[in-house]
C-alpha cells in the first residue's frame, strides 16, 4: 500500500516560499550594500557590528540546518539533497554559509514536481515538512539578525537626524522579513490540525498583528536607547539573554534530536525571547506569558526612561521627537498589542490537546477528522499517525504513513497549548 501524508501543501504556500526565497536573497544583496555604504563613509564601528551580526547569524542558521540534516541523512527525499549526500557535500555546503539554499532548492524541486506532475500525497507531505525546516531557520534568523539590525538602523537615524535611502530600505526590509516570518510559522502550524479546525487567513492576520504591535516598541524602545546610551545596549543585551536562557532552560526542552546540543535551542529561544514571546512547552501557558510581558513592559519603560533623561542633552536626536508623544505612543501600542492577543487566543487560536498530536494509535477512522502525530520508527523512515477525534462505528485499519521528524510534532504541540 503506498505511503502517504494527510498533509495538504497549497499551490499559495509554494508561491509564499519562492517570495521568502527572493526576501532572503535581497536581504543579503542590501546586507553587502550596508556594509560597504559603512565603509564608505567611515563608520567602521556599525561596519564591524553588521558584519557580526550577519555571520553570527549566518553560522546560527547553517549549525542548526547541519544538525537537522546529520539526524535524517537515510531520509533525504529531493534529488538535489540525495546528490550532495552523495557526494559528501553536506558539510562542505554548511560551511560555506550555504545550507539555508540547499533547502530552499529541496523544498522547491519537490513542490514543483507536485504541482506539474500531480505525484501522490507522499510527495506533497516531504513538501511539508521540508518547508516547516525553512520556516523554524529564517524564525532563527528574523530574530538573530533582521530584528538586531532594525534596531541598529534605528538607532543610526535617530543619531545623524536624517533618513538615507539605504538605511531605510534596510529597516523596510528588515520589518518585511520579521513580519513574513512570523505570519508564515502561524500558517506552518496548520498543517497539524484537521480540516475542520483549520486556521483562516483571518486568524493569521490577527497573529501578526499582535506580534508586529508589541515588537514595534521593543524594538523601537532599544533602538532609542541604544542611540543616547550605545556603549550599554551590549550590556542590556546580555543581562537579559542570560536570564532567557536560563528560563528556557528550566522549561527542560527536548526539541533537538541529540540532548547535548539543546543548549544550542534554549540560547536560540533565549535571543526570540529578548524581542517576542515564543511557546516551548506544552500545558496552561497563561502564567508564563503574563509574566513575561510584564518584564518586557517593566524593561521597555525602563529604556525609554533613560532616553527621556538623555535626549534633551544629545544634540543628534532630532528636535521634532518629543519623549512626551513618543513614549505614550509607543506604550499605546504595547498595551493594544497585548489585548490583540487576548482576542486571537479567545476567539481564533484553535487549542488542541497534546494527547491528541503526540501519541499514536493503530487504527485510524475514515469518519471522524483527527490531530496529526509525528513519531519515529529505529527500522524505517518517520510515520505520521492519525488519531481519531471521535469514535467512528466501523474503523479502518491504520495505513503505513510516513512523517515528519519529532521536532514538528513537539513544536506543534506546544503551539497548541
Amino acid at each position: 500500500m503506498e505511503e502517504r501524508f494527510p498533509f495538504h501543501y497549497s499551490l499559495l504556500e509554494y508561491l509564499f516560499t519562492l517570495l521568502g526565497l527572493l526576501l532572503f536573497l535581497l536581504d543579503i544583496a542590501l546586507d553587502i550594500w550596508t556594509v560597504v555604504s559603512f565603509y564608505q563613509d567611515g563608520a567602521y564601528v556599525y561596519m564591524a557590528v553588521m558584519i557580526f551580526l550577519l555571520l553570527g547569524s549566518s553560522v546560527l542558521l547553517q549549525v542548526f540546518s547541519w544538525l537537522w540534516y546529520s539526524d535524517s541523512l537515510d531520509r533525504i527525499e529531493t534529488n538535489v539533497e540525495k546528490f550532495a549526500n552523495k557526494h559528501l557535500l553536506i558539510n562542505p555546503i554548511h560551511f560555506l554559509q550555504l545550507g539555508v539554499y540547499l533547502r530552499y532548492a529541496g523544498v522547491i524541486e519537490i513542490s514543483t514536481t507536485h504541482f506539474l506532475r500531480h505525484t501522490n500525497s507522499f510527495t506533497e507531505g516531504v513538501a511539508v515538512y521540508l518547508n516547516y525546516d525553512l520556516l523554524m531557520l529564517r524564525l532563527f534568523e528574523t530574530f538573530s539578525e533582521n530584528a538586531p539590525q532594525l534596531t541598529l538602523m534605528m538607532s543610526i537615524i535617530l543619531q545623524r537626524g536624517e533618513l538615507e535611502i539605504i538605511t531605510g530600505l534596510k529597516i523596510l526590509t528588515s520589518a518585511a522579513a520579521i513580519a513574513s516570518s512570523v505570519a508564515m510559522y502561524h500558517r506552518g502550524m496548520r498543517a497539524f490540525l484537521p480540516e475542520k479546525r483549520k486556521m483562516s487567513w483571518i486568524s493569521t492576520g490577527i497573529y501578526f498583528l499582535w506580534n508586529l504591535l508589541v515588537i514595534i516598541p521593543r524594538v523601537s524602545a532599544l533602538a532609542l536607547f541604544c542611540s543616547v546610551l550605545p556603549c550599554y545596549i551590549i550590556a542590556h543585551f546580555l543581562s537579559w539573554w542570560m536570564l532567557l536562557f536560563l528560563a528556557a532552560w528550566s522549561q527542560k526542552t527536548n526539541y533537538m534530536e541529540h540532548s547535548g546540543w539543546e543548549w544550542l535551542f534554549r540560547a536560540a529561544v533565549g535571543l526570540i525571547w529578548y524581542f517576542c514571546w515564543f511557546n516551548i512547552s506544552t500545558g496552561s501557558i497563561k502564567s508564563k506569558t503574563i509574566l513575561y510581558y510584564s518584564l518586557m513592559a517593566l524593561d521597555t519603560v525602563m529604556l525609554l526612561g533613560f532616553w527621556c533623561w538623555k535626549v534633551f542633552e544629545y544634540a543628534g536626536c532630532w528636535s521634532s521627537l518629543s519623549p512626551y508623544v513618543v513614549i505614550p505612543t509607543l506604550l499605546g501600542l504595547y498595551v493594544i498589542g497585548i489585548l490583540v492577543k487576548i482576542i486571537y487566543y479567545r476567539w481564533f487560536h484553535p487549542n488542541c490537546d497534546e494527547k491528541k498530536i503526540s501519541e499514536p494509535t493503530e487504527r485510524q477512522s475514515t469518519f471522524a477528522p483527527a490531530c496529526y502525530n509525528i513519531e519515529t520508527d529505529a527500522n524505517q523512515r518517520p510515520f505520521l499517525c492519525a488519531i481519531a477525534a471521535a469514535p467512528a462505528p466501523a474503523p479502518a485499519p491504520a495505513e503505513p504513513l510516513t512523517g515528519v521528524p519529532s521536532r514538528h510534532r513537539k513544536m506543534a504541540a506546544n503551539f497548541y497549548s
